[in-house]
């Protein structure tokens, strides 16, 4: 996450859609994944072991399997969803990567018998698509089916029985090391204890990754080399950041909204032309959002960032009230709420400033920077004392 002082969206996907009601979005990074699937498919893996196809043929089963791929990591990733709705873990989006998928979830498991069903659902899941393919393809042998198509079957009952078998490795973030995790938690009663070790098997998985890597691309395997290493880094800093998110989720547990609220706030009347409330506000207090009160009740808020998108000339016959952005559940917080509500609404939505209410009333303002100004000091005067 971001801390800088200003309002952030998440980066826009290719493409979200809803799927048995959750939100699925594709990663950008799926553009280039594709592309090197299909390629490595129609060049490598299929001419070796099918021979004698066309080079046509191998070019349409390369962008088969690329789909299939998808589809396999999507199908990993609703078991997983599916599961967390059935534990009653609030769940946020599938997000499809380049190295795979991730369910992202809003809070943790309540339990270890939550966090371990979840986390093998994956796996599961993947090992079922890789034996129903399989028995596709048997059927198809005994049915004639054409070369090409066995073909198709074949790599997807390997990729998902990889899939499956990968994820069973006991490193977090991978399936294995949430079911490592849940076995720790049960016996020491205590998730943070858990997630420490399975985070730092993580971490070593992804330092070993990189070291392959490196010894691929200093013998001349400079593809394979460098596949390997971006995997490692991106499986590091994932174990490291799940356990820093974690931490920061318990310590956010025992604080409340005023540790890191800003009550002092410069705010504006509607009935203000937008040049008033630059000439008037925004070069002097050099804020980007205001809160916007009528009558002492909180309207919503006016940034800068919409001023800038209206011309010029147009700025003293626009009041506030026509740009107001009204108050709703994604930029509003309650300041009876539970400080951890603050960090899972700014991840849900991508903002990183809130207005804090009292009912129909401003409490304050609360930020991203001032959340992580927060646990920064927290977290270095708790943990230095240990």
């Amino acid at each position: 996450m971001n801390a800088a002082d200003k309002e952030e969206l998440p980066a826009k996907p290719i493409m979200s859609l809803t799927i048995f009601g959750f939100t699925v979005r594709l990663s950008f990074s799926w553009i280039f994944l594709a592309i090197l699937v299909t390629w490595s498919l129609a060049k490598g893996y299929f001419p070796t072991h099918y021979l004698g196809l066309e080079t046509f043929t191998y070019w349409w089963m390369g962008a088969a399997g690329a789909v299939g791929l998808l589809g396999s990591l999507l199908f990993h990733e609703l078991a997983h969803s599916f599961v967390a709705k059935q534990q009653g873990v609030p769940f946020k989006n599938i997000t499809l990567y380049v190295f795979g998928g991730v369910a992202q979830m809003e809070e943790e498991p309540p339990n270890p018998k939550a966090d371990f069903l979840l986390a093998i659902a994956g796996p599961l899941a993947s090992f079922t698509l890789s034996a129903a393919c399989y028995l596709v393809l048997q059927a198809g042998y005994a049915s004639n089916l054409p070369l090409a198509v066995l073909g198709i079957f074949g790599y997807l009952a390997f990729i998902n029985s990889l899939l499956g078998g990968v994820n069973l490795i006991p490193a977090f973030p991978l399936d294995g090391g949430r079911m490592l995790r849940a076995g720790l938690w049960h016996r020491t009663k205590d998730i943070r204890h858990a997630t420490r070790p399975a985070c730092l098997a993580g971490v070593v998985l992804g330092f070993v990754l990189m070291m392959v890597g490196i010894f691929h691309v200093v013998t001349g395997d400079f593809m394979v080399g460098a596949w390997w290493f971006i995997l490692g880094l991106f499986l590091r800093e994932a174990a490291r950041t799940s356990y820093y998110e974690l931490v920061a989720r318990i310590k956010l547990e025992r604080a409340t909204i005023r540790n890191f609220m800003t009550s002092q706030v410069d705010t504006v009347s509607p009935h203000l032309s937008l040049e008033q409330l630059v000439e008037e506000h925004v070069y002097r207090s050099l804020h980007d959002l205001y809160p916007v009160l009528e009558d002492s009740r909180l309207l919503g808020y006016v940034s800068t960032k919409q001023i800038t998108a209206i011309p010029r000339h147009e700025w003293m016959h626009l009041t506030v009230r026509d740009v107001v952005v009204p108050c709703s559940a994604e930029n509003t917080v309650d300041m009876h709420s539970p400080a951890t509500a603050i960090l899972s609404l700014m991840n849900k939505t991508g903002n990183s400033r809130l207005l804090v209410t009292d009912g129909e009333y401003l409490a304050g303002i609360v930020t991203l920077k001032d959340l992580m100004k927060y646990l920064t000091l927290k977290l270095n005067l708790e943990e230095g004392v240990r």
